[in-house]
């Protein structure tokens, strides 16, 4: 709630800063000329807010620091703690002078490392290691410079403290910032212009998947593409000219960014486009021509001075990893003790009812390829198989889906669990084995694994999860290209937040039991 309270004053600071531009912008020039700036306008209107948010977010950084170093003094000299090596306090004002002298200081390193490089600005993990690194740079060269001078004595409690307040709190900025720029770009604010070269299956992929995700600031204007000029790909984009045509594209639209689906040109044509841009401010980022095979992400390496591409066989690393496994475990943990009671009495329950074992051993698809043993309490009848073949019909549609609404397989009892969705409350104990997570795509068969198509390494670079994006986008009630869809945007687009937003999604979902069966 504290959280998101910052987020939103962060948001309605950026948007007042952003009216305030645009206000005095207007008065500084006349109104008929204000009409007929058009593309300087623009660009004058995305230059002021870069430089606003850059202010912002330097003021930001400023505030943190201090506030870190202000509560680093108050814990080490104003509270007692044992561990502390107790002498007399010194003045505040010799710390003070000492924090105002080492706060831009800060903000210089801070420029070093690109935590102000608009690329940088806002990529999640990857830019919080990046201020964490900076700030522990910083600590370290004060401890270095108090061997050069005898006269230069600080307390190493508040040096340690220091470093790891000051750290906290910018990298809390930062993620309240990120907040709160996200918000806006919904309104369209702080948005990159993107022009995609190539408007081939996999340049369409790509703008499909820019455009699913609003938080990333990326605005497709449209494609260059020689073989459908002036008109518009199924995507619904335009195509606004031909390759050839692209220094006059950049220049009538005010693109920034430009992407090149490498499919969809000659090697040739690739050399060229990127000599004509060598000399403008324009980004260019080419893809691999791979794109079903990226959701994991790639690696460059060089052998013997030749650049080599490396596809990642999973999807998470590093610090997504241990944030997802640290969820899993403390989810699962606390929900394996609250439902303790319900799993003995519905494992009583399946026995009374029908013969047969109480869980039932589902062999599926776990990441990497690696097969495991799905455990569910039992809902069917023993002799499954047998009741399905009965109806050729009911058979087709069980091949077709791998699901039926009615089906005639399933137990009094197992329908019940299904709509309740308790059948699946053994997978918690999955979930600790590392087998599965709380949240991930649907787990499925190895004969079902050939529906995904193209898709299917994907689908192996994450643990299959008890509940995910089809849980609770109606289930089985969606179709199973649907289904297939909403796997690969979560694979995509994961993050932890992401996991959190469908575990809290998930409990209308199975309250509501859509698509339970």
């Amino acid at each position: 709630m504290l959280i998101n309270c910052l987020v939103l004053n962060v948001g309605k600071v950026l948007q007042l800063s952003l009216s305030l531009y645009r206000e005095v912008n207007k008065m500084s020039i006349h109104a008929d000329t204000y009409q007929l700036l058009g593309r300087r306008s623009l660009a004058r209107t995305r230059g002021g807010e870069r430089f606003l948010l850059l202010t912002t977010l330097i003021v930001v950084d400023l505030i943190m620091i201090l506030l870190g170093f202000w509560l680093a003094y108050n814990l080490r000299f104003e509270v007692s703690f044992a561990w502390f090596y107790q002498h007399e306090i010194p003045p505040f004002s010799f710390y003070r002078w000492l924090v105002f002298l080492l706060a831009p200081f800060w903000i210089v390193v801070f420029t070093l490392f690109g935590l102000y490089d608009f690329r940088n600005l806002f990529s999640g993990m990857q830019e919080y290691t990046q201020a964490f690194n900076a700030c522990t740079l910083t600590i370290m060269l004060i401890i270095f410079s108090t061997f050069f001078d005898p006269n230069f004595v600080v307390a190493r409690g508040w040096v340690i403290l220091s470093w790891l307040l000051v750290s906290f709190f910018v990298i809390l900025g930062r993620f309240m910032m990120r907040r709160g720029v996200q918000r806006l770009r919904g309104s369209g604010h702080f948005l990159t212009t993107v022009l995609i070269v190539g408007a081939n299956e996999e340049g369409q992929a790509i703008a499909h998947q820019l455009q699913g995700n609003l938080k990333a600031g990326i605005r497709v204007l449209g494609f260059a593409d020689d073989t459908a000029v002036k008109s518009e790909v199924p995507s619904g984009i335009p195509v606004l000219g031909s390759i050839g045509a692209l220094p006059t594209l950049v220049k009538k639209h005010n693109v920034q960014e430009i992407i090149v689906a490498s499919t969809a040109l000659r090697r040739e044509q690739l050399i060229n486009l990127f000599q004509t841009f060598d000399a403008t401010d324009i980004s260019i980022y080419m893809s691999s021509g791979l794109y079903e095979l990226l959701t994991t992400g790639v690696e460059v390496h060089e052998v013997a001075n030749v650049p080599l591409m490396s596809v990642n066989k999973v999807r998470l690393a590093g610090v997504d990893v241990i944030l997802k496994r640290a969820l899993d475990l403390v989810v699962s943990t606390a929900a394996l003790i609250a439902f303790l009671p319900i799993i003995s009495l519905i494992a009583v329950v399946i026995k009374l009812n029908s013969s047969g074992p109480i869980f039932y051993l589902r062999r599926v698809v776990g990441v990497g390829g690696k097969p495991f043993n799905a455990l569910k309490f039992r809902t069917m009848y023993t002799d499954a198989d047998e009741r399905l073949n009965r109806d050729p019909e009911l058979r087709r549609q069980f091949e077709e889906n791998f699901k039926l609404k009615d089906d005639p397989r399933v137990t009094s009892v197992g329908r019940i669990l299904r709509t309740l969705s308790l059948d699946e409350l053994p997978q918690l104990f999955n979930v600790l084995q590392g087998q599965m997570s709380l949240v991930g795509p649907r787990m499925i068969t190895e004969p079902e694994r050939t529906r995904y198509g193209k898709w299917s390494m994907n689908l192996a670079t994450v643990k299959p999860g008890i509940t995910g994006l089809w849980q609770v986008s109606g289930r089985s009630d969606i179709s199973y290209d649907d289904r297939v869809r909403l796997d690969m945007h979560y694979i995509r687009n994961y993050s932890i937040w992401f996991d959190l937003h469908i575990l809290w999604q998930t409990i209308p979902a199975v309250l509501k039991r859509r698509g339970a069966y």
